[in-house]
């Protein structure tokens, strides 16, 4: 009989069984389940409902259990439904009846919850720890790439010079948003369940307090009802998750463009690129490309739980056993991608010659020859027109704008004069950038000196 069937005359039909049980992903959180059972066993043996003796003894048959399901041993069933319910019932084999006491004061619904939460923390730590290291990684290539130029663009067009370093810290503030995203989530977190009971409490003086330093939490939850029925960290957790893709599928994608022979600004590693099956000059970026790819899932799971919960009433209900398998699979895709793409930057050659060699062409320095027109005394938009107009012209005879005599520029202002080539060089243009947060050496140097400081308080 299952350990909730007394009040039942029939057994369940094996269909049910099949469709019911979440033993084949829950087993993930049997650390959790076992780690919150012996907090749990010694919180009730000090307010006296198990004796020193008997937690014990259920600690050691936890133990062992714990050392048999790692060991891939012992033997969970469907019968049992749940991680939850097979460590009863292996604890109860184990040291006999003795095994059915530990679940006084307790409910599978606070169980659950506590252990779910707990395996969600440690995840978000887990992942805090991974993007500390590709920023670490995105800090070492800016820093070497302060003096690499490079076309910025918009619109995937040309649009103005821009250091590497630069566009890599671009990326670093990215990431570094990322992960104060998942600390501000894990202070929500960080709030203890069990010892909600099934939705109202429980009908013991249990020690709460003493269970949160036991288990390493912060807080201890207010209501029971929203304890056993508050998903809200594990959608958090999974909109991090989400965001932190698709930062990470945007760079991806440029990676993937500056790997192809249009851009070759990047060489990235054979350890990290594939062949074709029938062009054998191929190098394929497929790291990049999956991770681009693996980003739709994430953003799946994200969605699959806000569905889930959008319209249960409260408090748990069985559509909740569907919070675990996505988040258990949004955690592997969020962290082999995150390994593999340290891993596949910090292995990828910079082509700086061929990065300055793009930015002689398409006209990055139209701006700042709108600009020189202004500092002369004319209206911006007139600037912008004749620049407007000198590009076209230079497009009419392929050339670029700094290679036009004076000359040819005074055919459309007179304004022009011999200074002009010294106020559109491409080294002054990125120097011109006087505005905090810009490409110029000195703001570059600037954020590298605050993403340095930050990286050290991580």
């Amino acid at each position: 009989m299952k350990l909730w069937g007394g009040r039942f005359k029939e057994g369940t039909n094996a269909l049910l069984d099949q469709f019911n049980a979440s033993i084949g992903f829950d087993y993930k959180l049997f650390a959790e389940d076992i780690e919150g059972s012996i907090a749990h066993g010694k919180m009730m043996c000090k307010i006296g409902v198990l004796t020193e003796e008997e937690l014990a003894q259920i600690i050691t048959g936890l133990r062992t259990l714990q050392g048999e399901i790692e060991a891939g041993t012992a033997p969970l069933t469907l019968e049992n439904e749940d991680i939850h319910m097979n460590i009863e019932a292996l604890l109860v084999e184990k040291i006999g009846p003795l095994g059915k006491k530990l679940h006084t004061g307790r409910s599978r619904n606070d169980q659950v919850a506590l252990d779910f939460r707990l395996y969600t923390m440690r995840k978000t730590e887990t992942i805090m720890a991974k993007i500390t290291v590709l920023l670490e990684t995105l800090y070492e290539i800016a820093g070497s790439g302060v003096e690499v130029i490079m076309p910025g663009y918009t619109h995937l067009q040309r649009a103005q010079p821009v250091r590497l370093a630069f566009h890599m810290m671009a990326y670093f503030q990215m990431f570094k948003r990322d992960y104060a995203r998942f600390a501000d989530a894990l202070e929500r977190m960080d709030v203890l369940p069990l010892g909600s009971g099934a939705m109202s409490g429980v009908n013991y003086p249990t020690d709460r307090m003493y269970l949160k330093e036991l288990l390493g939490f912060s807080e201890v939850s207010d209501n029971a009802m929203d304890a056993v029925s508050d998903r809200d960290f594990a959608i958090e957790f999974q909109s991090a998750a989400s965001i932190l893709m698709m930062h990470l599928s945007r760079f991806s994608e440029e990676l993937i463009l500056w790997s192809s022979t249009e851009f070759k600004f990047i060489e990235i590693s054979d350890q990290f690129t594939t062949g074709s099956s029938i062009m054998p000059q191929k190098k394929n970026p497929d790291a990049a490309e999956l991770v681009r790819g693996k980003t739709g899932r994430v953003y799946g799971n994200l969605m699959a739980l806000l569905t889930v919960m959008k319209g249960l009433p409260l408090a748990y209900n069985k559509d909740m056993q569907e919070d675990k398998e996505g988040l258990f699979d949004t955690v592997e895709t969020v962290e082999i991608c995150l390994d593999i793409f340290s891993e596949m930057l910090k292995d990828t050659e910079f082509l700086a010659d061929n990065m300055r060699k793009a930015v002689e062409k398409g006209f990055l320095n139209a701006t700042d020859l709108a600009d020189y027109l202004v500092h002369k005394g004319l209206s911006f938009r007139d600037c912008h027109a004749i620049a407007g107009k000198i590009t076209a012209y230079c497009i009419e005879k392929d050339s670029t704008i700094e290679a036009l005599s004076l000359e040819e520029l005074k055919q459309f202002s007179e304004a022009f004069e011999a200074d002009v080539y010294a106020a559109i060089d491409i080294e002054t243009v990125i120097e011109n950038k006087a505005s905090y947060g810009s490409t110029s050496r000195k703001s570059v140097l600037e954020s590298l000196e605050k993403a340095n400081a930050f990286l050290k308080t991580l």
